[in-house]
């Protein structure tokens, strides 16, 4: 009996500290991303770039995403996934110190190091959750997907006041991030002796998710979502600063923006681990990013312009929780799981890089933001269209 309490207990204190680390590295999944964002024009003007390479920054990481996905799995298996999601925080920490050495070389390497580190961890966790807690991947995605929404926001609002008011400069405003990357590392390293039960048993899928139309959907519908994330992160500040806001407010606007979607992103796990589809999910976060972009298209109205930005920061938190946890949802194991993550994010981020250079390109040469809404309007409607197949009661194998 006591026996028993003792094995239990100590269960309890390993899945506690396995969530707490959880936490720790979907803290650090956005923050060094969406920080760049409202500090676009001063990079911009400190290094003499163009709109197209300053769009380019935001997309390295999306790069780097599109690059290490497919084979992040394969090195899990190999040495553990909790070990690479330790090297990936390690990896990760360099970038940003890198990146904040304020040359335009330096800026491009530690920002790809950047991805890849945060590649790592965007593709192993949900692979890990899968395994380590299989009865409550909702409520384990939820959570981590509210710490990384929370801490995106904060990456986005915090940046300008960083620069500006605390006359950091945009070089040491990126490298306090660095603080919260060394502190993940930290908190995970006692899980580098943990092997999930995917690295244990090997267990091998039937085809190829390559082959999977339901597998395509997940891709596409992750893609489309992640295209709008960081088009609209990289360049709404600017967008708003076109519409007569200042820099430091449009900052704080994209913030609240992300903060809005928090709840969103813990709930949104919960419920469609409990619905049999996820389409009712799909049509409601759709109309509410359209609705919030076809607001930006005809208002520079402040209280309209926050609606928007309502809006859409529901359907952002909504939708990121959503896609992760999809690719629990329609994997049958672990395995599947980690395999799906990472055709998800390889493919998915290569389009999703796409989205940033490009609404940059829009602007450069047309010199209004009108066309890059219109574009970000009709991607919405392919995400709502890909999203009725991978919101199917449907395992990718079957």
């Amino acid at each position: 009996m006591e026996l028993e309490r003792a094995v239990r207990k100590t269960v309890i204190s390993n899945n506690a500290l396995l969530i707490i680390g959880i936490v720790f590295v979907a803290f650090n999944l956005r923050p060094a991303i969406t920080a760049v964002g409202p500090l676009i024009s001063s990079i911009r003007f400190d290094l003499g770039i163009s709109n197209g390479v300053a769009g380019f920054i935001t997309t390295l990481p999306l790069l780097s995403f599109a690059c290490f996905s497919l084979i992040a799995p394969r090195f899990g298996r190999k040495i553990g996934n909790e070990k690479l999601v330790l090297i990936g925080l390690i990896v990760l920490a360099s970038g940003i110190v890198i990146r904040s050495t304020g040359l335009l070389f330096t800026l491009l390497l530690g920002t790809s190091m950047i991805g890849i580190g945060i590649a790592v961890g965007n593709v192993l966790l949900p692979s890990i959750v899968k395994s380590r807690f299989p009865e409550k991947v909702g409520l384990i995605t939820g959570l981590y997907t509210l710490s990384m929404n929370t801490f995106a926001a904060m990456g986005t609002g915090l940046s300008v006041p960083l620069a500006e008011t605390l006359h950091f400069g945009w070089r040491n405003s990126l490298l306090t991030w660095v603080l919260m990357a060394i502190a993940a590392i930290m908190i995970w390293f006692p899980q580098i002796n943990k092997q999930t039960e995917m690295n244990l048993t090997q267990i091998k899928t039937k085809t190829s998710l390559w082959r999977s139309g339901i597998a395509w959907q997940v891709t596409l519908f992750m893609g489309l979502q992640s295209l709008l994330f960081y088009s609209t992160v990289a360049w709404f500040p600017e967008i708003l600063i076109s519409y007569g806001i200042s820099a430091s407010l449009s900052g704080w606007m994209v913030s609240i923006m992300q903060l809005v979607g928090v709840p969103f992103a813990f709930l949104t796990p919960i419920l469609a681990s409990k619905l049999k589809t996820q389409i009712s999910i799909v049509i409601v976060i759709s109309v509410n990013y359209f609705v919030g972009l076809l607001i930006l298209l005809v208002s520079t109205n402040v209280i309209l312009l926050m609606i928007s930005i309502i809006l859409i920061g529901m359907a952002q938190g909504a939708v990121i929780s959503l896609s992760l946890t999809l690719l629990s949802l329609r994997a049958s194991n672990s395995e599947e799981a980690g395999q799906l993550s990472g055709m998800a994010q390889s493919f998915g981020y290569g389009l999703a890089a796409i989205g940033p250079t490009f609404i940059g390109l829009i602007y450069d040469f047309t010199r209004s933001w009108t066309f890059a809404i219109y574009v970000l309007l009709f991607v919405v409607v392919l995400m709502l269209l890909f999203g009725f197949g991978a919101g199917r009661d449907k395992f990718v194998q079957q």
